[in-house]
């Protein structure tokens, strides 16, 4: 379809497994809401999907049917993103990893990308975020320093994060988050299911 001149109004690209050169997809979070949505969400691109919960899952899942593709999240209970990461590149090397560092860890997410990363990405994203990330390559771009200053987030983005830190407090119990923020069941539900708002302080 040809673009109609003077439209404003661009769509995000939609990539698929075969824009990313690969076939199979790890997700680990610990996070069930946030797992599934992009486990869906990468089915759907036409990947083949393995999730788990923590490192050690991980590792079972990773061992048996292994994957082209993972991301990672940096914080999770037990043993951290960082050493799966490690984990993953031993057993098979030519895993391409992405680490999603939650809440500022900008400069954790440098590390991650010493380790052996492809890249990092600020939490939460969406399939489509984190595909465009593999699809930098494995040089992510002169890395800021890890005291670097970056604008504050949005608004619409500082909800989003409190929002996923309180509903990680409460174990991902929606009703226990929900009564805990002072909002309904439904609407937090609905404003979960949104799309990530622009992180103005995410590196690019």
């Amino acid at each position: 379809m040809v673009p109609v001149e003077g439209n404003e109004t661009e769509r995000p690209p939609v990539y698929t497994a075969a824009d990313a050169g690969a076939e199979s997809i790890l997700v680990v979070d610990d996070a069930f809401i946030l797992r599934d949505r992009l486990a869906i969400a990468f089915q759907q691109r036409g990947f083949r999907v393995e999730t788990a919960e923590d490192y050690d899952q991980a590792v079972s899942v990773f061992s048996l049917r292994p994957t082209d593709l993972a991301v990672l999240d940096l914080r999770m209970p037990g043993r951290s993103g960082l050493d799966l990461l490690q984990k993953i590149k031993q057993l098979r090397p030519e895993t391409r990893v992405l680490i999603l560092s939650g809440f500022g860890s900008i400069a954790t997410g440098i590390d991650a990308v010493r380790l052996g990363a492809t890249n990092f990405l600020s939490k939460p994203a969406d399939a489509d975020d984190i595909l465009a990330k593999f699809l930098q390559g494995d040089q992510p771009g002169p890395l800021p320093k890890p005291d670097a200053e970056f604008p504050a987030p949005s608004l619409a983005r500082s909800e989003w994060e409190h929002i996923h830190r309180v509903l990680a407090d409460c174990g991902n119990n929606i009703s226990e988050a929900a009564r805990r923020l002072g909002i309904h069941r439904r609407s937090l539900q609905r404003k979960l299911r949104k799309r990530a708002p622009e992180d103005p302080g995410q590196p690019t």
